[in-house]
């Protein structure tokens, strides 16, 4: 495209770019948008019938996601869309293997593709009395389809194969490739899914990365920045006596109590940087889980265990927030003669931000525009998606949806018209290039 071309059709007003500069690209994405709304029912047919399929991670107790990746495998094969089955071995899992499912469109540039991620597994439903409805037996009412993985990650998964169907109906040549995958294991570290994908490069530098697993309400932003994570697991260890005898032990609790508070004050104090980018635009420290310690009252505890959940901004070094916690646990342990022990029960360092100015950014941009006539806007969150296993390997990835932010909660849900808008922007990215 010419350098003055981008440029126009960059800066120029959204109703500019709609009435003159893509007549081309907006006849196109009028049509999908009326073939979308056509098949709607199709979509929400397909998606119930999805959802019906338990697919709760098995790390999680549950079956897994093979009967679910058969079903999607069959779907697309059915709408002639060539199908490539990535099975990751994992020994201790009945089906001995875990499946990632991937179709592609080829464009006039093979050397690059738009990738669409989402993940197939879901968490398990958590306390079923207080869900409404059997959370694997769909239930629709006021617009809403509820069931457990409706919203994460059923909605975009879905959107995102009727996206590609959609464009494989259309018949347009493409300006670069344009796929899905349907991973394994998000919920729980994504060693048989994204990570495996990544180590055996699935993935080409080039290729633009849309990894639709979280979204606000009205859609609007797009999330190219997360924070590290952090979750550590404290054990402090002292010595049991009846609680009448106070002075034969070491009161594991209270100097756990007081190691927490400590730990949670130098947190905040050292790392106090503010970036307006993220949903909260600082650092976070919290406490969190406390382990059971004695069953009764009368006894001082002599093991005391408790946790914090640390999302650290990029600008900072998760080595950095360890290493300033080792030198607490140094100090506690000479003080009182306990032993004191960390152990880092799940650390993801933050990849860079991607570049609000990417092309990945820029073409999702315009196309939320498009489609839903609303002005997007770049942000970054607290939370953790695959997006940032992404970045970390240098490959420039946005996060969106549209969704009401329900993932895990009893009720779970997603909106039919989220549903099918979310289909139409999946849909115009690459008619947009």
């Amino acid at each position: 495209m010419p350098l003055i071309f981008y440029y126009l059709v960059f800066f120029q007003s959204s109703e500019m770019e709609s009435s003159t500069l893509q007549p081309a690209s907006n006849k196109l994405i009028s049509r999908i948008s009326s073939d979308i709304d056509r098949d709607s029912n199709k979509i929400q047919d397909f998606f119930v019938k999805m959802l019906k399929i338990n697919s709760v991670n098995p790390s999680m107790g549950g079956p897994g996601e093979t009967e679910r990746a058969a079903f999607i495998q069959s779907y697309l094969e059915s709408e002639g869309l060539k199908v490539t089955r990535i099975d990751v071995a994992h020994d201790s899992y009945k089906h001995k293997m875990r499946p990632n499912i991937c179709s592609r469109l080829e464009g006039k540039d093979k050397s690059r593709t738009l990738w669409i991620l989402s993940h197939m597994d879901t968490v398990p439903e958590g306390s079923r009395e207080l869900w409404q409805s059997d959370p694997f037996e769909p239930v629709i009412n006021d617009g809403k389809i509820f069931a457990r993985g409706a919203e994460d990650n059923g909605q975009s998964l879905v959107a995102s194969l009727f996206a590609l169907r959609e464009l494989k109906l259309l018949g347009e040549k493409l300006p670069f490739n344009v796929g899905t995958w349907c991973v394994s294991d998000e919920e729980f570290g994504s060693e048989y899914g994204v990570k495996y994908l990544l180590e055996h490069n699935f993935f080409k530098p080039s290729d633009l990365i849309v990894v639709p697993d979280a979204g606000v309400p009205d859609g609007r932003n797009i999330e190219i920045a997360e924070k590290g994570l952090l979750w550590l697991k404290f054990t402090v260890k002292g010595k049991q006596v009846h609680a009448s005898l106070p002075a034969k032990g070491k009161n594991a609790h209270r100097i756990g109590m007081k190691l927490s508070l400590e730990i949670d004050q130098l947190l905040h104090q050292n790392y106090t940087k503010r970036n307006d980018l993220f949903d909260d635009p600082a650092s976070t420290f919290e406490p969190t889980k406390i382990d059971a310690n004695v069953p009764n009252i009368n006894t001082i505890p002599g093991i005391d265990v408790f946790h914090f959940d640390c999302r650290v901004l990029p600008e900072y070094s998760l080595d950095n927030v360890l290493s300033d916690i080792g030198n607490i646990i140094e100090h506690y342990k000479s003080k009182y003669s306990v032993e004191v022990a960390l152990e880092i029960i799940n650390r993801e360092d933050a990849g860079p931000a991607t570049s609000a100015t990417s092309d990945v950014s820029k073409l999702l941009e315009k196309a939320v525009r498009q489609v839903t006539k609303k002005e997007p806007q770049f942000v970054g969150i607290g939370g953790q998606t695959v997006g940032n296993l992404f970045r970390k390997q240098g490959l420039a990835t946005a996060v969106w949806s549209t969704v009401d932010d329900v993932p895990h909660e009893p009720n779970e849900y997603s909106r039919i018209a989220n549903l099918i808008s979310d289909t139409r922007v999946f849909a115009a990215m690459p008619l947009l290039a």
